[in-house]
C-alpha cells in the first residue's frame, strides 16, 4: 500500500492489485474518518486491511472489466456497502446506486463528482475530488485506455478533451493501471497527437506520443 497523499483535508492510499496490477484508491476524509474504495480488482484481504482504522461509505467502480472487480463480490459482502457504478457496464454483482454525469457522491467532508467517460467501456466513469481525478482506465500516462473500434477511440478522446482537459493543468490523476501523472503534462502530449494526421481507423492501444 502506498500513501499518496496526506493533509488535514483529505487521505488517499493506492494498492497495486491481482495479476494485471489493477490500481485500488482508498480515500478517507480525515475530519469524519468515513472512506470510499475506488475499484476492487483482486485480493480482498489487502484491500479490507487496508480500510481498518476507516469507515467506508461506498465501492465506486470506475468500470467494469474483470481486472477492475475480481474482489468485489467479497468486498460488497464483508462490508455491507453501497456499490456504485454507471448503468451501462455489467458488474458480477448489481449495483446499489447508479452514478450519472455530474452526480456526487459524499464522503464524510469530501465531495467526489461523476464524470460519465465513455469509450473505454460504455459506462466508464471518473472520479473527481478538489484537485485530485481517479480516472480508471480512462486516461493513462502517455494515452488513453484501450478501445476495440474506430467509433469507442473518437468517444474516449471526446470524453477526455470535453469533460478531464477542461480541469486545472495541476490536477493530479490517478489511474487504473500504473503511476499517477498531473493533467498538464497529458494535454501537452495530446496537443503533440492532435496536430498530426491519423488513420480513421485508429484503435487499440494508443499513445499519444507514438501513434
Amino acid at each position: 500500500m502506498s500513501l499518496l497523499v496526506d493533509d488535514k483535508d483529505i487521505r488517499i492510499e493506492g494498492l497495486q492489485l491481482g495479476a494485471w496490477g489493477t490500481n485500488a484508491y482508498i480515500i478517507t476524509c480525515p475530519a469524519t474518518g468515513r472512506s470510499a474504495l475506488v475499484d476492487a480488482p483482486a485480493e480482498p484481504g489487502r484491500i479490507l486491511a487496508a480500510l481498518q482504522g476507516t469507515a467506508p461509505q461506498y465501492i465506486l467502480m470506475t468500470h467494469g472489466h474483470f481486472d477492475h472487480t475480481g474482489a468485489l463480490a467479497e468486498l460488497k459482502n464483508k462490508l455491507g456497502v453501497p456499490v456504485a457504478a454507471h448503468a451501462a457496464d455489467s458488474l458480477p454483482v448489481p449495483p446499489d446506486m447508479l452514478l450519472n454525469d455530474g452526480d456526487a457522491s459524499q464522503v464524510g467532508n469530501l465531495s467526489l463528482k461523476v464524470l460519465h467517460t465513455p469509450g473505454h467501456t460504455p459506462g466508464g466513469l471518473c472520479f473527481l475530488t478538489g484537485k485530485y481525478l481517479f480516472s480508471g482506465d480512462t486516461l493513462f500516462p502517455g494515452g488513453p485506455g484501450r478501445t476495440n473500434s474506430p467509433q469507442a477511440f473518437r468517444q474516449v478522446v471526446a470524453a477526455i478533451t470535453d469533460k478531464l482537459f477542461v480541469l486545472p493543468d495541476e490536477t493530479r490523476v490517478f489511474p487504473g493501471h500504473g503511476s499517477d501523472t498531473v493533467l498538464g503534462v497529458e494535454k501537452a502530449a495530446y496537443a503533440a497527437f492532435a496536430a498530426r494526421q491519423h488513420s480513421p481507423s485508429l484503435c487499440g492501444d494508443v499513445l499519444w506520443a507514438s501513434a
